[in-house]
């Protein structure tokens, strides 16, 4: 639907609606309720609500980093400029309420306890189910087997993704790669703004080629332990690890973002690739950022 509206209706060049849509969907990583920043809290004995906190203004940076490229491109291409009206949003507010409740029904009954993640998902379609149907009916009963026909293919496709990197993920521990990256950091490394460098090129590696799930549960606490011999906060680490394997789901070859946009867009992948390519240098730029001023993953931290 966005890039309808982004490439035939707002009339932006194909190739910018492409790389904006496919790499900004994995900034919500950044934001509550992220289900890696629990992991990552659990995996580390860390507080969630601190990591939550902490991922919240390095999540705002990313997304005024691409508001600002955005806003250049629509000079660039001379989109025309709308007025805000307040009506026309109200308007449109009330016409969307149903889909601005489901975020917050689904934080709300994931975290009271009533709803586990599978339930979460289950009850999202339910949902949905219930207003596009039966309440908007901007979808049929008979029109739902063509939306499985369409849905299926994806849906393999993402599974066969995902099971070829978990086989990867299974072979690099065999290896034990990361237990050795990680020791021979602990062994020549000795500035902490070095390892800082070293940490994020490894993180951008482990993105390449592990799921962020695996990432997690296999190289976090390998790293952990790295981190707390430089002197970097837990928080901090946490946060510089989810926005490295952030950036992962841009990166081939088991970039997720990149599979699912050549899926949906029918684009052959390394012209996906090429259309993410400069959205993906703002988000290393951000990285960098986090990395180096600590400061915007702990400020919020102090008042809680």
């Amino acid at each position: 639907m966005l890039f309808a509206v982004l490439s035939e209706h707002i009339k932006y060049p194909e190739k910018f609606s492409i790389g904006l849509l496919t790499s900004s969907g994995s900034i919500g990583l950044l934001f509550p309720p992220s289900l890696p920043i629990i992991l990552v809290g659990a995996t580390t004995m860390t507080n969630i609500m601190h990591l939550f906190l902490g991922g919240i203004i390095p999540g705002l940076i990313l997304v005024v980093a691409l508001i600002v490229f955005g806003i250049i491109a629509s000079i660039k291409y001379k989109i025309p400029v709308e007025p805000f009206r307040v009506r026309e949003a109200l308007r449109g507010l009330k016409k969307s309420a149903f889909e601005i409740v489901l975020p917050f029904l689904l934080i709300a009954g994931f975290f009271s306890g009533i709803l586990s993640l599978v339930e979460v998902a289950a009850v999202a379609l339910i949902y949905i189910f219930i207003v596009e149907v039966l309440i908007h009916r901007d979808i049929t009963l008979k029109g739902l087997i063509p939306l499985f026909r369409k849905a299926v293919p994806i849906m393999g496709g993402v599974l066969s993704i995902i099971a070829l990197s978990m086989a990867l993920s299974y072979y690099i521990v065999d290896t034990q790669a990361p237990e050795r990256l990680a020791q021979w950091m602990q062994a020549t490394v000795e500035s902490k703004y070095v390892f800082l460098l070293l940490l994020n090129l490894a993180l951008l590696v482990v993105g390449c080629l592990m799921d962020i799930f695996s990432a997690i549960l296999i190289v976090l606490p390998l790293v952990t332990p790295l981190g707390q011999a430089y002197g970097i906060d837990p928080v901090h680490l946490g946060i510089i690890f989810i926005i490295n394997l952030e950036v992962g789901f841009l990166t081939p070859p088991v970039g997720l973002n990149l599979f699912l946009a050549t899926y949906r867009f029918k684009k052959p992948f390394l012209e996906i690739c090429r259309y993410v390519f400069p959205f993906l240098l703002i988000q290393l730029i951000v990285v960098i950022l986090v990395t180096y001023v600590p400061w915007f993953s702990m400020y919020l931290t102090r008042f809680f």
